[in-house]
């Protein structure tokens, strides 16, 4: 008789594990929304003058997000350099990231720190402040605060070109 109730015992935690499991299975993935951010990845200097910024947005959530415009001011060496402004309309993957070109008309204090590192080989700082718009897959538009500061460096065997 012991053996018996001690048989059922095993059969009702096994079913109940079971349960368990099955319903942990139901509620699917997590569906995070992070921060999003940009950061430049090259830095071009053009024959007229103009920049070209590849800007790299990075997306750190669980879900697709659509990235419908972004505003970064950017700063070289202490200089404001002007806004990058980008209507992109780009889906970047859950955890993933792409690139967007900008074109920028730099500020001449600017221009003049860019020229001058590329002719010395120098790095300089930069700073990104502004804000994505995005928005998360099959939820409303949201705006997202940013900050980066990093370093650009000369790329060898590119004239004009810092990454």
């Amino acid at each position: 008789m012991k053996r018996r109730r001690w048989a059922n015992w095993k059969i009702w935690m096994g079913l109940a594990s079971c349960a368990v499991l099955l319903a942990a299975c139901a509620s699917g993935p997590v569906r995070r929304v992070s921060e999003p951010s940009a950061r430049l990845q090259q830095l071009t200097v053009r024959a007229d003058g103009s920049w070209s910024a590849d800007l790299r947005i990075e997306n750190f959530s669980s879900i697709p997000m659509r990235f419908d415009s972004l505003r970064l001011d950017l700063e070289v060496e202490d200089h404001a350099a002007g806004a990058l402004l980008a209507s992109p309309a780009l889906t970047i993957g859950p955890e993933s990231a792409d690139v967007v070109t900008v074109t920028l008309a730099p500020a001449a204090a600017a221009k003049f720190a860019v020229a001058q590192a590329l002719a010395g080989g120098k790095s300089i700082e930069y700073s990104l402040q502004g804000t994505l718009t995005a928005t998360p897959d099959e939820e409303r538009q949201r705006q997202f605060e940013m900050e980066r500061d990093s370093v650009l460096s000369p790329a060898p065997g590119l004239p004009g070109v810092m990454r």
